[in-house]
């Protein structure tokens, strides 16, 4: 177990947790931001980032701090913290981005963690190697050496108290991603970078940097801290959170201000465009678009990297707050409704439900089926799965709540899709109380056939008659055939019927009976 690393609380792959960084002395609370500094621009200064916005880890670049004569010999007399001013934890890249921009520098991993150390670094990073997206495996397989020998010459050096982060490659090769992840685990390393999957959030493949994310997370271990390179995006937070990711970085909040792009939760809009600003922070709420734009430019960019930062940072407060309520989930889905691109990206997390549902709490919120993606979700692939724990014997009636034919069953059970069958006994336990639409679609239908496929499979001696309420063909046809069926709104029309007939053959009763008794009295008036 990494001791530097505490988890807190859990929902989906996410979590609170508390990573200790001992030569800065400070423990930060994950999910967390590193606002990334430029030590040659001067934004948002870090002592504002840290007094007005909360921030308690920032990254800066090494590099382009030792290739400056000035920065070099000033970070070297005071130290990081005292240039930057800045108290909390300070994390240092290591060139590896200009290497991906320009294809090369002129440092190595041993000298740039040297450098590091001497400049007071509390989370230092080697000189990996970026592998960009879809370049030839042979490619991605030479650079994943290269980032490995760049791991082991971090694991010789000497580094005191200073964390030493552990890049995961491997481009768009889930199996080489797994396999660095798992390489990167077994070292002493101390935290985890995915790296060179900003070319893939800037082509909004988001899917591709899921199914990065995922497998880097398959070969690393729970306890180990995740950090997303370059993610910052408020959009995607809550996405790459669900993810298992517990540290971000971004330039965006500057970069977009200097562009006069403004940042949501549901994507980035142009200053120039707005009529309204749809945010409640300090800044939207003391200007006004008109106002924003009648600022010089300088003033402008400040203003909105200011708002960028705001609204990044409550998302991320937003997001704590879901993973303590245990509805995550509903978060992703909220926010994967703001582009198509981030559709695609909460479908390819779904596709990582076995892979989630290791990590998902057993027990939590409500389940809020939102979307046919809803059918899909860990939970649903959870009860499917312990069907082996149920036993049923004889003949069971499996209903989602109408009245079969017959009721001659040894045993009656519920179906309540997207789930399946369960014992009544279950009614009241996670995810069976779920708050499900009336009108459902053929997702839920069909996942609820395969759960009572998973209890025929596991009980072969039981003898099941499915009771549905207008289930689709697509749904029934995944039903084995073993499976006696029954619609509720057929059995409803016949007793119906049945009943008419009742009541008219006791209307013809009551005429009967009339007449005797009217023949009664007739025949004792005569007497009379």
């Amino acid at each position: 177990m990494r001791d530097h690393f505490e988890l807190r609380d859990g929902d989906l792959a996410g979590r609170i947790g508390r990573l200790s960084v001992p030569r800065a002395g400070v423990t930060v609370e994950t999910p967390a931001l590193l606002p990334v500094v430029n030590p040659n621009i001067d934004t948002i200064s870090p002592a504002r980032l840290e007094s007005e916005f909360g921030a308690d880890i920032l990254i800066t670049n090494s590099y382009i701090i030792k290739t400056n004569e000035h920065l070099r010999e000033e970070a070297l007399d005071v130290g990081l913290h005292e240039m930057l001013d800045f108290h909390g934890a300070i994390m240092t890249d290591s060139g590896s981005f200009q290497l991906a921009e320009y294809g090369e520098i002129d440092t190595t991993t041993e000298e740039i963690l040297q450098f590091q150390r001497d400049i007071g670094t509390d989370i230092a990073t080697p000189v990996d190697i970026p592998t960009p997206p879809d370049v030839a495996r042979e490619q991605a397989e030479t650079d994943l050496e290269l980032t490995k020998q760049a791991l082991a010459d971090a694991e010789a050096a000497d580094t005191g108290e200073m964390l030493v982060n552990a890049p995961v490659q491997g481009s768009t090769y889930p199996d080489l991603r797994e396999k660095a992840g798992r390489h990167a685990d077994a070292t002493d390393l101390d935290v985890f970078p995915v790296g060179a999957v900003v070319p893939m959030m800037n082509a909004y493949r988001y899917d591709d940097m899921v199914d990065a994310v995922a497998a880097a997370k398959r070969g690393l271990g729970v306890d180990a801290p995740v950090h997303l390179f370059g993610a910052g995006h408020p959009m995607m937070l809550a996405l790459a959170v669900a993810l298992g990711c517990d540290l971000f970085d971004s330039a965006a909040y500057a970069l977009y201000a200097r562009d006069g792009r403004y940042l949501t939760v549901r994507g980035t809009e142009h200053l120039e465009n707005l009529d309204y600003l749809p945010c409640t922070c300090p800044i939207c709420t003391e200007y006004s678009p008109d106002d924003l734009r009648a600022k010089g430019s300088k003033r402008q960019e400040q203003l909105l990297a200011e708002h960028n930062l705001h609204v990044t940072f409550a998302e991320l407060r937003r997001i704590k707050q879901a993973i303590r309520d245990g509805d995550l989930m509903e978060l992703v889905e909220e926010r994967a409704r703001s582009h198509p691109a981030m559709l695609d990206g909460y479908r390819a997390l779904l596709d990582h439900a076995d892979q989630l549902e290791r990590e998902d709490p057993a027990s939590k919120g409500a389940f809020f089926y939102a979307s046919n993606e809803s059918a899909h979700r860990p939970e649903v692939a959870r009860h499917h799965a312990r069907m082996d724990r149920l036993t049923a014997e004889g003949r069971v009636l499996l209903t989602e709540g109408g009245t079969p034919s017959g009721d001659d069953f040894d045993a009656t059970w519920r179906v309540v899709p997207p789930f399946g069958p369960f014992p009544r006994s279950l009614s009241e336990t996670y995810p069976l109380t779920a708050e499900v639409p009336e009108r459902l679609d053929r997702d839920a239908y069909e996942q609820a056939a395969r759960g009572v496929s998973r209890l025929v499979e596991e009980n072969p001696d039981a003898a099941f008659t499915l009771a549905h309420d207008d289930w689709p063909e697509s749904a029934l046809a995944r039903v084995p055939g073993s499976v006696e069926l029954e619609s509720l709104s057929t059995v409803s029309e016949r007793l119906a019927a049945e009943g008419d007939e009742s009541d008219e053959g006791d209307a013809a009763v009551g005429d009967d009976r009339t007449a005797v008794d009217q023949g009664d009295d007739d025949s004792e008036s005569t007497d009379e």
